[in-house]
């Protein structure tokens, strides 16, 4: 929901610094690697009970998440960085559930429905945005096309910055993020039938090479 204002006022910092990086001749794939280094250490502090340096390592690993993009698209993207840097996005929006639950006994129940309500909305991405491409649907210039809902990137940040600050509310915060991230789920689900339960336009060569001999 957050995403798409939150892109406008951030890309041109980010593209100013990621100019920087490829006059330094810094790689993408370096980048989403060191971010995703950065994400391992924030879950660790988490589940550790390590609340600020969580907050100052989850901070950071979006930070180089938002960078290796730009990046790619000044040195040229390739299909094996969009996929690399979105399984890293995943594994690391997960474990820091997972780490909350540990670090947090009171809040496991809440973010054992926070990785449901996950994986229920990314299965539902991951299906929808390739038939939407397929469709025609338009991107952003993004490895993948990204299908929109009320819990987002943006939004994502926000809930794990409030577990590090406000930890002793972490089951509370799990279930309304929970909530939001299987109204998301659902609104995916019904973008879904509504698109795809409509009979796809066949393109006009394909008559023409049904009717070639």
């Amino acid at each position: 929901m957050l995403d798409a204002p939150a892109r406008r006022v951030l890309a041109p910092p980010l593209d100013a610094a990621a100019g920087l990086l490829e006059r330094a001749h810094v790689r993408p794939l370096g980048v989403t690697l060191v971010g995703w280094l950065v994400g391992v250490a924030a879950c660790v502090a988490a589940g550790t009970g390590h609340w600020w340096w969580a907050l100052a390592l989850w901070l950071g690993n979006r930070l180089l998440d938002g960078l290796d993009g730009p990046l790619a698209r000044r040195t040229g993207a390739t299909e094996l960085g969009g996929f690399l840097d979105l399984v890293a996005d995943f594994s690391i929006y997960a474990g820091f559930v997972v780490a909350v639950g540990v670090a947090v006994p009171e809040a496991r129940i809440a973010c054992l429905a926070l990785l449901l309500a996950y994986y229920l909305s990314g299965t539902a991405f991951l299906l929808l945005s390739p038939m939407l491409e397929r469709r025609g649907a338009a991107g952003d210039g993004r490895s993948v096309l990204f299908v929109g809902g009320l819990a987002e990137g943006t939004e994502t940040v926000l809930a794990y910055v409030a577990f590090c600050l406000l930890p002793e509310h972490a089951a509370t915060i799990a279930w309304l993020f929970a909530g939001l991230v299987g109204l998301t789920a659902a609104q995916r689900v019904g973008l879904g039938i509504r698109v795809l339960g409509r009979p796809r336009t066949t393109p006009a060569h394909d008559h023409d090479q049904e009717r070639s001999p």
